[in-house]
């Protein structure tokens, strides 16, 4: 398969991204699924506007810092403006978006933000909140490993052609930063280019030397509506949510897991794992939620008392 997706869909004066509509169709879903739950709960939409406002604001804040400090803090830590601004000052100014969001900083800004909006909003144990809360992240987590998929981001490790789930990710930054796309093809812009080697002859060598590759995103895609419909069936069909912690271990465990596994199909992302060998920095990063979730796992048999976040 060759994957040269456009950046998005063209309105005229503005392009709506994947990565973006990806992002939307998330929180839009995981608002829904959300309503469902308090319905259930008899909480009123009120706390659940709040929930979902502080959330997305905790979502992207937390991974964006994720990001910084797990994967590249030798360079922002040199470009402090650059954490929070879409944008990149040296060697020339250049609007980049918001290009690093690590989901382990996601993870960590949700919990924290749980915290405060159990204690604040809707006086409930954090347990309570979180064993609910995680089953419209699991869902969430889904989309955005599409998201990646059509940024071309975040990919495996060379593959074979003949292998049946082999991807030749065209706009692929491995590639790209060996080959000079615009003195190759001779394009004005990016996008141009790609397309050009793609689908113009004359650059067959070139388009055959671009590896075929693990589509790390969608198999941690597809492990993720596992991790979803195992999370959902156990709040909607179990008895499990009355174990206060007990969905909240599950979703640990089980996302963390996938994340641990398919790292080992990835290409580096860089950060701590260039000091510490044995594993990759997602794998070092999910070591202790699967950890946490363990702990839960064993620590909801027993049913923790309402008033013991008070």
């Amino acid at each position: 398969m060759i994957w040269n997706p456009s950046e998005g869909i063209e309105l005229g004066f503005f392009t709506v991204r994947y990565y973006s509509l990806m992002f939307v169709i998330a929180f839009g879903l995981g608002w829904y699924i959300m309503k469902k739950i308090y319905d259930r709960e008899n909480e009123p939409i009120e706390k659940l506007d709040t929930l979902f406002i502080w959330t997305v604001v905790a979502t992207l804040l937390g991974a964006r810092l994720g990001h910084v400090f797990f994967y590249q803090w030798d360079y922002f830590k040199d470009h402090l403006m650059e954490i929070l601004l879409p944008f990149r000052f040296e060697p020339q100014f250049e609007f980049t978006g918001f290009q690093g969001l690590a989901s382990h900083g996601a993870a960590v800004g949700i919990i924290i933000t749980m915290y405060f909006y159990s204690k604040k909003i809707i006086k409930r144990p954090i347990l309570w909140v979180l064993d609910r809360v995680v089953i419209p992240v699991s869902c969430g987590a889904i989309f955005v490993r599409i998201g990646n998929f059509f940024n071309s981001e975040i990919y495996g490790h060379t593959t074979s052609a003949n292998n049946f789930f082999g991807v030749k990710f065209i706009r692929e930054e491995e590639f790209w930063e060996s080959h000079n796309l615009k003195y190759i093809t001779g394009a004005t812009n990016n996008n141009e280019g790609y397309n050009l080697i793609q689908h113009d002859p004359k650059f067959t060598e070139v388009l055959s030397q671009i590896p075929y590759r693990h589509p790390a995103q969608l198999y941690e895609a597809g492990l993720y509506i596992i991790v979803f419909l195992v999370l959902y069936f156990l709040y909607w069909k179990t008895k499990a949510a009355e174990k206060q912690g007990l969905i909240f271990g599950y979703f640990l465990i089980l996302l963390w897991t996938v994340r641990f596994i398919v790292e080992y199909v990835k290409v580096s992302q860089g950060g701590i794992e260039e000091s510490l060998k044995l594993f990759t920095t997602g794998q070092w990063l999910s070591i202790p939620f699967i950890l946490v979730g363990v702990y839960y796992l064993f620590m909801a048999e027993k049913p923790i008392e309402d008033d013991i976040n008070k």
